[in-house]
């Protein structure tokens, strides 16, 4: 019997290549299905923002809510607590709420610092907070994502607040708002955030600027001024004020805005009145108001779902939040929140959860409640420590069990420390959002 290499070896049952075959094409299925899913926005990563310019924006929107959410997911959202110098990491599934981390932010030993707005690199590797208490300045500050450690800090102006970041990261555009000072026109610092951060220029814009937001493509930057009425256009490229806008309420009575979101496409831009019960709608390319959007006492942050469908206002005079549908201009949903003055709003980016601080009176805890923007309910809420009001989004992953990097809960820490984990602390899907 002649020898015949591999005759030994045992000879495949018939079929078994087909079957084999039939695998690789359902394999190759899913994958496309998948991918088809990822760029129409199902997962929240940056190819998935529906509602952009033209006729693709509806059409990319019903294909991101057909597809979206074929896995579970765990989400991640960072939150200051302004009466106790702290940041929480709080981490949210379908299952539970819990904070995994709370870092000390300041350098006052005996007087508050005040961390009060937040935002996250479009990169998820840095996350940035503004102290507004000083003596008499405040300060921004920049800590590294997962590990929390802190990178740096640098002098602003009086009472720093809400913070703009560019969508490559390397520009923070910050209101001093000058909460308890003199009724003068105040400026928006400009922050250069690497190498180190460095105050490049400081722009005097109005009276108690605030609510400090970059437009998607990178353009412009617009903020208002709650002690004089306006909306601020400003340009990134040569930072300058561009052009303003005198906004009042329905009646022309005072508005006193406090937030200016742009919209996913960038064409308009939503301003909160605060002293009405109102939001304005402001055409970018007309610099007019639009329309109005009737809403809960009191407005005063402000966030948009990716997909362009829903506005989201907290109504700080009601103990609420508003959902606003864009297409009809009318609010969808008013939803009790678990502790009155909702102070910030952020959306995942898959469009399906809110997040929102409740600041609370007093001595009473703050809390962080989150909505489910399909069932217009709130399904979740985790008390934090004193005055919450920043809040950033940070990352989404798929949930597959104990997540034993950033899921161990938090120990306490002096304030500078370094916390545990990688450096980068980059999130796999949807990383980055803005703060309040």
């Amino acid at each position: 019997m002649c020898d015949v290499e591999g005759a030994d070896r045992p000879r495949p049952r018939p079929g078994t290549g087909r079957r084999r075959l039939a695998r690789v094409l359902v394999l190759a299925l899913a994958a496309l299905e998948v991918a088809s899913c990822a760029s129409a926005g199902g997962y929240g990563g940056e190819g998935g923002e529906a509602g952009e310019a033209g006729e693709r924006g509806p059409e990319r929107g019903e294909r991101a809510r057909r597809f979206r959410r074929p896995i579970d997911l765990r989400y991640w959202v960072y939150v200051a607590d302004e009466s106790s110098d702290l940041v929480n990491r709080v981490r949210f599934d379908k299952d539970s709420i819990a904070i995994d981390d709370r870092v000390p932010v300041g350098r006052m030993p005996a007087a508050l610092d005040g961390p009060r707005g937040l935002s996250v690199s479009g990169d998820g590797r840095f996350w940035y907070v503004t102290t507004a208490h000083g003596t008499p300045y405040g300060r921004l500050w920049k800590f590294r994502t997962g590990s929390d450690e802190p990178v740096g800090s640098v002098p602003l102006g009086l009472f720093p607040s809400t913070i703009g970041l560019t969508p490559d990261g390397t520009l923070a555009f910050v209101a001093n708002f000058d909460l308890h000072g003199k009724p003068e026109p105040s400026s928006i610092s400009v922050v250069a955030t690497a190498p180190v951060l460095t105050e490049a220029e400081r722009i005097t814009t109005c009276v108690k600027p605030h609510g400090v937001r970059v437009a998607p493509d990178g353009q412009h930057v617009y903020s208002v001024c709650a002690g004089s009425d306006e909306l601020v256009e400003m340009s990134v490229s040569r930072p300058r004020v561009t052009r303003t806008l005198h906004v009042a309420d329905s009646t022309g009575g005072t508005c006193e805005p406090t937030w200016a979101q742009p919209s996913v496409d960038g064409h308009d831009v939503y301003v909160a009145c605060n002293g009405a019960a109102e939001v304005l709608d402001v055409g970018v390319d007309s610099w007019s108001v639009k329309r109005r959007f009737a809403v809960g006492k009191a407005p005063y942050n402000l966030a948009v779902t990716r997909d362009g469908r829903y506005l989201l206002a907290t109504d700080k005079g009601e103990q609420a939040v508003s959902v606003v549908d864009l297409a009809s201009g009318t609010e969808a949903a008013r939803i009790a929140t678990t502790r009155p003055l909702p102070h910030g709003v952020v959306v995942s980016p898959d469009s399906r959860y809110a997040f929102v601080t409740n600041e609370a009176v007093g001595a009473t805890r703050s809390t962080v409640d989150v909505i489910d923007l399909d069932g217009k309910k709130r399904v979740a809420s985790v008390e934090v420590e004193h005055q919450a009001g920043g809040i950033a989004f940070w990352r989404m992953a798929p949930l597959r069990g104990p997540n034993p990097r950033f899921g161990r809960g938090f120990r306490p820490r002096e304030r500078g420390e370094g916390g545990e984990g990688s450096e980068g602390g980059g999130g796999e899907i949807g990383e980055g959002g803005g703060g309040r």
